[in-house]
C-alpha cells in the first residue's frame, strides 16, 4: 500500500464524497416517504442486483465469501447495514447542519481508531492536517458567520451519525487489514469484493428493517420520485461510491483517505445553493483551501 497521491488516486477519492452529498440531500427529501432502516434494505437489494451479473460466480461452492465468511459478514455490518442506516436515521431528528457537523469528526475518529486498534502511527503533520479539515468544514456549515455555530443543539439524530461515523472508521481499517490474505477470486474483482460484502449486509439490513416495522407501524408512499431517489443511492453512492472508496483506501490507508470524506459538506453546500438558485459564496472557495490543505499536509511524507 503507498502513501503517494497521483491523479488516479485522487480522482477515486472524490468521487465518493461528492455522491455521499447527493446521498444525504436525496435522503432528506424522501425521509417522509419510506422509514429509514427500511430505506437503507431497499438501496442495497437494488445495488445487489446490480453486482449479481458481474460476479454471481462468488456464489459457487468453494468460493472464498464461504471460507472468509467471518470477514465479509463484518464488513456487510459495519459498511452496508450500520453506516447508512444510522446516517438515514439521524437525518429524522437531526439537521443536516448537525448530521454533516458531527460527520466532520471523520479524521479524527480515522485516526483514533488506527492508533489505539490497528498499531497506526500518527503524525503531527496528520494531526495538524485534521485540525485544517475539520476548520474547511465548521466555516461551511457557519456559511461564514460564525455566531450560527452557537445556535446549534444536539438531538438523538446527532448521536445516531456519530455511531455511523466509528462504523466507517473501523469498516475502512478493516478494508486494509487481511487485505492479503482475501482469497484471489474474490480479490482481484472489484465487483466480486463488493458483492460479498453486500451478501451479508444486505441480510444485516434487512433483518433492521424487519425490526423497523416490527416495533412501529410503517409504510412506504410509493412513486415515481421514490423510485428514482432508490436508484440513484443503489447506483451512485452505493456502487460506484464504495467502489471508488474501497480502491482509494487500499492505495493511501485509511487515515488520508479520511480527509477527503470532508469534502461531503462542502459539495452538499453547493449543491443546495444550486437547486436554491445561489451563487457560490466567498466562504466556498476558502473552505475548499483549508479542506484541500489539510489532505496535502497529512499525504506528505
Amino acid at each position: 500500500m503507498t502513501h503517494s497521491l497521483t491523479p488516479s488516486t485522487i480522482l477515486m477519492l472524490v468521487v465518493p464524497p461528492f455522491l455521499w452529498a447527493g446521498n444525504a440531500v436525496v435522503g432528506r427529501l424522501v425521509h417522509e416517504m419510506v422509514p429509514p432502516i427500511t430505506l437503507n434494505f431497499l438501496r442495497w437489494a437494488i445495488a445487489l442486483l446490480i453486482l449479481l451479473p458481474m460476479a454471481s460466480f462468488i456464489y459457487r461452492r468453494g468460493s472464498g465469501l464461504w471460507t472468509h465468511w467471518r470477514r465479509f459478514a463484518v464488513l456487510g455490518l459495519l459498511g452496508v447495514g450500520l453506516y447508512n442506516a444510522l446516517q438515514y436515521l439521524a437525518l429524522q431528528s437531526s439537521t443536516p447542519i448537525n448530521v454533516t457537523l458531527v460527520a466532520a469528526s471523520m479524521p479524527v475518529w480515522m485516526l483514533a481508531i488506527g492508533w489505539m486498534f490497528f498499531r497506526a502511527k500518527v503524525s503531527p503533520k496528520q494531526v495538524a492536517g485534521a485540525a485544517l479539515s475539520i476548520a474547511g468544514v465548521v466555516l461551511v456549515l457557519s456559511r461564514g458567520e460564525w455566531r450560527q455555530l452557537l445556535a446549534l443543539r444536539l438531538v438523538p439524530g446527532d448521536l445516531f451519525m456519530m455511531l455511523a461515523t466509528i462504523a466507517w472508521s473501523v469498516y475502512s481499517w478493516l478494508l486494509t487489514l487481511g487485505r492479503e490474505q482475501d482469497p484471489q477470486d474474490i480479490r482481484a474483482d472489484w465487483a466480486a469484493f463488493l458483492l460479498a460484502q453486500v451478501t451479508f449486509g444486505v441480510l444485516w439490513s434487512g433483518a433492521f428493517a424487519a425490526g423497523e416495522w416490527a416495533i412501529a407501524d410503517r409504510h412506504i408512499a410509493w412513486s415515481w420520485s421514490l423510485a428514482a431517489a432508490l436508484l440513484f443511492v443503489a447506483v451512485g453512492p452505493a456502487v460506484v461510491a464504495f467502489r471508488c472508496w474501497g480502491a482509494g483506501v487500499q492505495r493511501v490507508g485509511p487515515n488520508i483517505a479520511a480527509f477527503f470524506s470532508n469534502l461531503t459538506p462542502l459539495f452538499a453546500a453547493l449543491m443546495s445553493s444550486a437547486f436554491l438558485g445561489e451563487a457560490p459564496h466567498l466562504f466556498h472557495g476558502v473552505a475548499f483551501a483549508l479542506i484541500v490543505g489539510g489532505i496535502v499536509l497529512s499525504s506528505r511524507q
